[in-house]
């Protein structure tokens, strides 16, 4: 096909976009502190709004393109996406444009799925399947790195509200590329719509995200956390009972039997368990504690960006030579010393040995997510490959938005503790409050009072909140090390290193369910 690298193209930038913003944002987090006086809660639900929306509704998204069409669907998400990006950018406080942020997680959950299901659906050849799932990878992996250092260069020339506007031109120009290149893709023999199970896997992941997210600050142990887990099995447990059921369902629960699928999944959630909780702490690090201002930030990671790009081409590769149990194992591992590494950072730290730890950071990360993605779509039949894609999507934000919250929470709790035995005993009660509010409010309270005049006081402000940081931070990158390293033992023990048949492309849901066991081999 004489089109395919136009294909390519508008995909890969229709990928790009969804993925530039899931950490663009995070690079605003302190001019949001500062200019619209938000607290750690709402910058949280800043991020976590788009992820909640987004891993809500993607899978009833990937099944609907699958029935009603992925290039429809795909520009539907990206006309939504692009538009609430606009009026993220004309919000006046936080509420608004965590609103803004929930609405565009909607359109990215009709865009993702279709940018790797058309791939799939295009380059059916394994070989080539993985090369266009590389760069697919590579594009989604660069852009996540990229994120900081495009927000940075428009929070430089601009202000906050410039990375919301900025995505709109982005997302037009994919919309127009997609549509006029695309053709229209399908599942030829699409069954009814599953409503029940649009409505049960909806609320399911909905509830589970929300409860993660909200976790940290009832507690984990509280009632209220514990019941939204219960209800959250609960629903599980029916969505795959009516899957079960049903002569016509929106996913085949039976792909969960075969490890190659389960364990390429289980290991993109890890990756991106580790990466997000890291980016949302790390952008932290550089601008308050190292004093780089956001676009120096952002220039700043690009070690991480390269080397995704580079190492998710090579990995896929890799694993169609040498196996993706081993290609996956070692990008797991690589990231778990690259957590351990970092527990060593402090303001002191050399941009040298950043840029080492960077280098370690993204070549796991490029060798683990985009060989996972290629074993799990090389599972799933052609015919729907938009729910197969958007399983894909929704392991990858169940696990960033676990992380936020998990490693979020590690480091809320203990930056709170460390911050209450280091504070100067004189500090004005009302100052104290402020100062426990965030990092950022800490050091505004240590300016101030060094601007009023009181040196010694201001510099105990500054060196208790620096201090509760890295307590935090340290454990929070021992926590992700573990569970980084806990994947690559399950990649191990669990992923088969090459499948051994062919892709079925029959729409026959009961064939799948009767060969899913037999389709992969150690």
């Amino acid at each position: 096909m004489q089109r395919k690298p136009l294909i390519l193209v508008s995909l890969l930038l229709a990928a790009f976009a969804i993925n530039l913003d899931t950490t663009i944002v995070n690079v605003a987090l302190p001019s949001l502190v500062r200019q619209l006086h938000a607290s750690d809660s709402q910058l949280q639900w800043v991020v976590d709004a788009f992820n909640l929306l987004f891993a809500a509704t993607v899978l009833a998204a990937g099944s609907l393109s699958d029935r009603f069409g992925r290039k429809g669907m795909l520009l539907a998400g990206l006309s939504v996406f692009g538009l609430a990006s606009l009026a993220g950018g004309l919000t006046a406080d936080p509420a608004q444009l965590i609103i803004a942020r929930a609405v565009m997680g909607l359109g990215a959950a009709m865009v993702f799925p279709s940018t790797l299901s058309m791939l799939t659906n295009v380059f059916t050849e394994r070989s080539e399947r993985a090369r266009a799932i590389g760069l697919w990878g590579a594009i989604t992996g660069a852009a996540i790195a990229l994120g900081p250092i495009v927000g940075g260069w428009l929070l430089q020339a601009y202000d906050w509200r410039s990375i919301f506007f900025a995505m709109t031109p982005i997302a037009a120009v994919a919309g127009l590329l997609v549509a006029r290149y695309l053709p229209p893709s399908r599942d030829p023999h699409a069954p009814r719509a599953d409503r029940g199970g649009f409505v049960l896997s909806t609320a399911a992941v909905a509830l589970l995200v929300y409860t993660i997210i909200e976790a940290p600050a009832y507690g984990w142990g509280n009632v209220r956390s514990v019941g939204g887990f219960a209800l959250t099995a609960v629903l599980v447990a029916a969505f795959v009972a009516r899957e079960r059921r049903t002569d016509e369902p929106m996913l085949d629960v039976d792909l969960f039997r075969n490890p190659r699928f389960t364990a390429a999944s289980g290991s993109v959630a890890i990756s991106f368990f580790a990466l997000s909780g890291f980016i949302f702490l790390v952008t932290q690090y550089f601008q308050f504690l190292k004093h780089y201002g956001p676009l120096s930030t952002g220039v700043r990671l690009l070690p991480v960006a390269s080397l995704v790009a580079i190492s998710s081409i090579v990995g896929t590769k890799l694993a169609v030579r040498v196996g993706t149990k081993l290609v996956v194992a070692t990008g797991l591992m690589l990231m778990a010393g690259f957590f351990l590494w970092v527990t060593s950072a402090s303001t002191a730290t050399s941009y040298g040995t950043i840029v080492a730890q960077m280098v370690v950071l993204g070549t796991g990360m490029g060798l683990t997510s985009a060989p996972a993605t290629e074993a799990i779509m090389g599972v799933v039949p052609t015919a729907k490959a938009g729910v197969g894609s958007a399983v894909n999507d929704t392991t990858r934000l169940l696990g960033g938005t676990l992380g936020v919250a998990v490693i979020g929470s590690v480091y809320a709790s203990l930056y709170a503790s460390g911050l209450t035995r280091a504070l100067p005993a004189g500090l004005p009660a009302a100052l104290t409050r402020t100062a426990h509010g965030s990092l950022g409010a800490a050091l505004t309270v240590s300016g101030r009072l060094a601007h009023a005049g009181h040196a010694a006081l201001a510099t105990a402000v500054h060196n208790a909140a620096s201090t509760a940081f890295f307590h935090g931070f340290h454990t929070a990158d021992v926590v992700a090390a573990g569970v980084a390293a806990a994947g690559a033992l399950i990649a191990l023990v669990l992923l088969p290193a090459h499948p051994t048949a062919a892709r079925t492309d029959s729409a026959d849901l009961s064939l799948i369910r009767g060969s899913t066991q037999a389709a992969t081999t150690n």
